[in-house]
């Protein structure tokens, strides 16, 4: 049995969860992922800054 292959880096990617948070302007969502928390987003729709530290985790409820 041989191991699958996987694009370099793989291994410390497998474990991110992805985040939506609502544009509080527009109310747009935007995704990002868990290693991202730390960088500025946009909203990809009116360019308002979103601060992801403000968001709530939905888990699908």
């Amino acid at each position: 049995m041989t191991t699958p292959q996987h694009c370099p880096g793989f291994e410390q990617f497998q474990n991110l969860k992805s985040f939506i948070c609502n544009c509080p302007k527009c109310n747009a969502p935007k995704e990002i992922f868990s290693d991202e928390f730390e960088k500025t987003h946009k909203c990809d729709k009116c360019g308002e800054e979103i601060d992801f530290t403000t968001c709530t985790y939905d888990a699908g409820t």
